[in-house]
């Protein structure tokens, strides 16, 4: 049983909607704080205590720019799972899609990527 505990752990990080909606968003391109909680229409608090646990899991990492954090995955092969879970789900009659990634600017969010957005547009 202890051979099965690492892969547990990183099964059970990912093991929760907002996580994995989280590396969904992280496949495509990584993204701030601020930007993600626009996304999910979830509290920065709440948001980042679940980006913590991704990112003890192993599965994001962040970059500092500034006052700014960016958040982004830590191994392609997140994409992958996700594809995988995506198919098996389908396979069982549980057409689930990939929701799109929006583009900057987000209404509502404040990260330096949504302010140059409106500033050109």
């Amino acid at each position: 049983m202890q051979a099965y505990q690492e892969p547990g752990r990183l099964l059970k990080a990912m093991a929760h909607p907002i996580r994995m909606r989280i590396l969904d968003v992280l496949c495509h391109s990584e993204a701030c704080v601020c930007h993600l909680t626009t996304l999910l229409d979830q509290r920065q608090p709440y948001v980042s205590q679940q980006l913590m646990v991704l990112r003890e899991a192993g599965l994001v990492t962040d970059r500092r720019e500034g006052t700014i954090v960016y958040y982004g995955v830590a191994d392609g092969r997140v994409s992958e799972i996700m594809s995988l879970l995506l198919g098996i789900l389908g396979d069982q009659g549980i057409a689930l899609q990939r929701q799109p990634v929006p583009q900057p600017p987000l209404a509502g969010c404040t990260c330096p990527d949504c302010a140059a957005a409106e500033r050109a547009a």
